[in-house]
């Protein structure tokens, strides 16, 4: 059971959640795991977000929040600047990129989606956009990408015939209502890499960071815990280290900040 604590009575602190859906469902399925994790560590965490992933990219590297929830690549980017430290991350599951297509559709192999229109979440998405686009381009398969903003705009675009494919990853896949997926199948998947990261701000006191890592890692194995995580769907956490992540930095992947930035 989510616990809560009285208005103004611990230090507030703001929770970045990549945008991987809309803004309304992300509140609801992290609000009561972040009333949880404040309440462990004696700290008031505000859920927050971005309108799409390009601004929520922005908004991280400008340092605006105090801990986030974010892609292996931005991980790896935004902890050499501003200096986001890791604090947990998914112990068994890792990360697979898909590309998925309407369950009618003629196409069977990824080369045939040459000439057609791909929806992709965002240019820096990692496994829903910047793999999927890396292994058409090393086919020589040409597409029509369109950048939709959000995973469910993706499943949700494919689904409706507006464009012949998209990628996502398997969590949020998972999410999606059955109804949806049933109107989908996957095409092709990624190699599996290391999941997103729980990062804090370098500004953050030790302290703070240290209860929060413990109390993330702490929720395997506890019912109330796991079915918080499951709510988000997420498989039990464990605490991270910076070389967690050093599979995505063999990728030799170059970063592309959006625009205005």
């Amino acid at each position: 059971m989510a616990l809560s604590l009285p208005a103004g009575a611990a230090p507030q602190l703001s929770f970045g959640v990549v945008p991987q859906q809309s803004a309304l469902s992300l509140a609801q399925n992290w609000g009561p795991l972040l009333q949880n994790l404040g309440a462990q560590c004696s700290l008031e965490l505000k859920f927050e977000t971005a309108p799409d992933i390009p601004s929520f990219e922005r908004r991280v590297a400008a340092g605006s929040y105090d801990l986030v929830y974010f892609n292996p690549l931005h991980y790896v980017e935004f902890h050499d600047n501003p200096g986001y430290l890791p604090l947990a991350r998914e112990k068994s599951r890792k990360l697979i990129g898909l590309i998925v297509v309407r369950s009618d559709s003629p196409v069977t192999e990824v080369g045939q989606l040459d000439g057609k229109d791909l929806a992709l979440p965002a240019p820096e998405a990692f496994a829903a956009s910047v793999l999927p686009r890396a292994e058409l381009e090393s086919m020589g398969v040409r597409v029509k990408i369109h950048y939709v903003g959000s995973h469910d705009s993706v499943y949700l675009g494919v689904a409706q015939g507006l464009f012949a494919a998209g990628g996502g990853i398997n969590r949020t896949w998972q999410q999606q209502q059955p109804a949806l997926r049933d109107k989908l199948r996957i095409l092709w998947q990624t190699p599996p890499h290391t999941p997103h990261a729980f990062a804090a701000h370098p500004r953050l006191p030790a302290q703070q960071r240290q209860c929060l890592q413990r109390a993330l890692a702490g929720m395997a194995g506890k019912p109330d815990g796991e079915r918080l995580l499951q709510q988000v769907q997420l498989t039990p956490l464990a605490e991270a280290k910076d070389s967690d992540w050093d599979d995505i930095r063999k990728l030799k992947l170059r970063y592309q900040p959006p625009a205005g930035r």
